[in-house]
């Protein structure tokens, strides 16, 4: 793959493995119940979405990429979630009793392939996603959705409607002026938000989480250093990144004082609650802009990543990933290896038979 091509590959980490994304493949490799490794590749399906053009356009290609993200996101979820319900890739001892819900899930998995695996989860670290019993699939979906709405709706409460109301009721309180107020929220949000991922990194799942997406960083560092994707190259690879999601939160933050600070307080006529709302309405108006602007600086931070004097900007992206990803171990970064060759595996695919 060409040198250029580099900046379109990237991943998410999920639960007990990885998802990676190239300009045209999707593959998701992941730790099943029995210790296998499984794997699937796809080619990536032209939505109706994502064939429209006018949504590529710089300052708005962020908002697109949020939505593609968020559907490989889900899908990738799903497909690790059927893993660990199939019978075939349940433990030694597990009774399976193969229902509606485990032959659909045994369906969606059939094209999966089992990779050698040579690195075994370190004794003593017990996998999250091993069963003790096997979890009905609608169960699981419905955690899987539930999961997304209660997040949707959560970030939303959280870091946009609950700083708005300190905000306002200090406006009311002291006198602010709209900038104050607006930088005083904004500054609420950025507490909640770092406070927030340091309170969950002491969670067992989530740290297990933040090794994966250690993994998939260091998997795709391999590969932009031009280095062989072998376990040794990879492991000597920082877990940072330049162009991961974490520093796109914290990009979109830093834009949010400049911006939101400017804006004026709406909504006033209408009491604490009319000026509370109407401006969670307001800033989550604006919020597409800044998230097309903060998708733009990352793709800038991508392509210069070797130039020391413009990665200092983005220093306070990777200071907290730090936070946001732990060094993995060997089986993690196994697993992060694997779906990145075969998401690369799939684009020489794909090359070889337009030749």
């Amino acid at each position: 793959m060409a040198k250029e091509e580099f900046l379109s590959v990237g991943g998410q980490a999920i639960v007990e493995g990885v998802m990676m994304r190239s300009p045209k493949y999707f593959a998701v490799a992941c730790r099943a119940p029995n210790k296998e490794l499984v794997v699937k590749a796809e080619p990536i399906e032209k939505t109706w979405i994502g064939r429209q053009k006018w949504l590529k356009v710089p300052f708005l290609r962020g908002s697109w990429a949020l939505l593609d993200s968020m559907s490989l996101g889900i899908r990738a979820m799903r497909f690790a979630s059927n893993v660990q319900l199939a019978p075939e890739y349940q433990p030694e001892g597990v009774q399976v009793v193969k229902n509606a819900e485990t032959l659909t899930a045994q369906e969606q998995v059939k094209d999966a392939v089992v990779v050698k695996s040579e690195y075994s989860p370190e004794a003593g670290e017990k996998s999250n996603a091993i069963p003790d019993k096997l979890v009905d699939k609608r169960i699981q979906d419905g955690l899987v959705f539930g999961a997304i709405i209660f997040s949707l709706i959560f970030g939303i409460v959280f870091f946009k409607v609950i700083p708005q109301a300190i905000g306002t009721s200090l406006e009311h309180k002291a006198n602010f002026s709209d900038r104050m107020t607006n930088t005083v929220v904004e500054l609420i949000k950025a507490v909640f938000f770092m406070g927030y991922l340091w309170a969950i990194s002491f969670n067992p799942a989530i740290k297990e989480v933040y090794r994966y997406h250690g993994a998939e960083h260091k998997a795709i560092n391999t590969l932009e250093a031009e280095q062989e994707l072998t376990m040794e190259n990879c492991r000597a690879q920082t877990r940072l990144h330049p162009r991961c999601g974490t520093s796109f939160a914290i990009i979109v933050l830093l834009l949010g004082f400049v911006v939101y600070s400017q804006l004026p307080r709406v909504g006033k006529a209408g009491g604490f609650l009319g000026e509370l709302f109407g401006n969670v309405g307001l800033h989550l108006a604006v919020l597409p802009l800044i998230a097309g602007a903060a998708y733009e600086l990352l793709r800038f931070a991508g392509k210069f990543r070797d130039n020391s004097a413009i990665m200092v900007m983005f220093k306070p992206g990777l200071w907290t990933q730090l936070i946001t990803t732990q060094e993995p171990r060997d089986d993690q970064i196994e697993v992060a290896l694997a779906s990145l060759k075969a998401c690369l595996d799939g684009e020489e695919s794909l090359k070889e038979a337009k030749a």
